[in-house]
């Protein structure tokens, strides 16, 4: 208000800021005269003119092109339904892959090369199999994550990782599992890895000298039988096989076909026991066809047919003394 009571009319808030703006910038200040820029205007409009382009007519408010655009889009749509009712799609589907693939192939960014490192029992052609990969597919599109889970699926694969490196290669690193023993299951031989996966049925030769676990169960706990072949000391060379039993215990095949059955808790003190009647008495040399370890006090030993009879008649004639093996 001046001196003679008289209201100012307040100054435009934009120009002012506008000031502070540049006198924070450059130094200067603007004085409170200084007008709106054509700048400003220009790109904020006036109120007045805001009235105006809401009372034109609807034809010109709306954007340019768009009845072309939209003539265009129907017409795709009409060419696209022909086409697929006509089958051409699939042809084209079959012939150059999926629409979205061939278009990312046709600007540069195809699926040209592929880099697979960390395999030894699998083949190329495997894994690009098991990844669903093929010259139809582009790099843009690939989903690397549905590769990665679609190779390990694979029971040789313990892991995976997939990289697009663009424009146009793929990079696959795969972990495999080793093969750690041979299982037969229901008549069947399986390779197991060391966890018990089923890698594959055995059909490789290079897989004969593997360890040889038999019954239901046996292939998730193969590591423990390798602990007791491992036990046996000097007769692991001979043990051939084992056997789980109602998934408690094993029995070992040894490699002139005799049974070594061993008890639940204790197994390993039980081989211990049985490298001392080797050492001793030659016990796996007898005419046994079984040596039962289960007791602790005792060992009970089933003979061949000959041997039970040849003892027979050794009985009739001279009964045994002595204790600590029963048959």
């Amino acid at each position: 208000m001046d001196g003679g009571g008289r209201y100012l009319q307040p100054m435009t808030a934009y120009p002012a800021g506008f000031a502070v703006a540049r006198a924070a910038s450059g130094g200067r200040r603007l004085s409170p005269s200084f007008k709106q820029p054509s700048r400003i205007k220009k790109l904020f409009g006036a109120s007045s003119s805001v009235r105006r382009r809401s009372s034109a007519p609807i034809e010109q408010r709306l954007p340019r092109f768009l009845g072309t655009g939209l003539t265009l889009a129907f017409f795709s749509a009409v060419v696209g339904y022909g086409l697929w009712q006509g089958g051409h799609i699939d042809g084209f589907i079959r012939q150059h892959g999926e629409p979205h693939h061939a278009l990312a192939r046709t600007v540069g960014l195809g699926l040209e090369q592929v880099t697979i490192s960390g395999i030894s029992q699998m083949g190329e052609n495997e894994v690009l199999a098991a990844a669903g990969i093929n010259g139809k597919l582009s790099l843009a599109f690939l989903d690397v994550n549905d590769l990665r889970e679609r190779l390990e699926r694979v029971p040789m694969v313990k892991s995976a990782t997939v990289r697009k490196l663009y424009p146009n290669e793929l990079v696959i690193t795969l972990a495999e599992r080793e093969a750690h023993a041979i299982w037969q299951h229901n008549g069947e031989l399986f390779v197991i890895a060391s966890d018990g996966t089923v890698i594959d049925l055995m059909q490789d030769e290079r897989y004969l000298n593997l360890p040889f676990v038999v019954g239901e169960g046996a292939n998730a706990r193969s590591k423990d039988y390798l602990a007791l072949v491992e036990a046996a000391g000097p007769l692991k060379q001979r043990i051939r096989a084992g056997t789980l039993v109602a998934g408690r215990r094993w029995t070992l095949k040894m490699d002139n076909g005799m049974d070594v059955r061993l008890p639940e808790i204790g197994a390993a003190d039980a081989l211990a026991r049985l490298v001392k009647l080797e050492h001793e008495q030659k016990v796996l040399e007898k005419d046994v066809l079984a040596i039962d370890l289960r007791m602790a006090d005792r060992v009970v030993v089933r003979l061949t047919e000959e041997a039970a009879l040849a003892r027979a008649e050794a009985l009739k004639k001279k009964p045994m003394r002595g204790k600590g093996v029963d048959t």
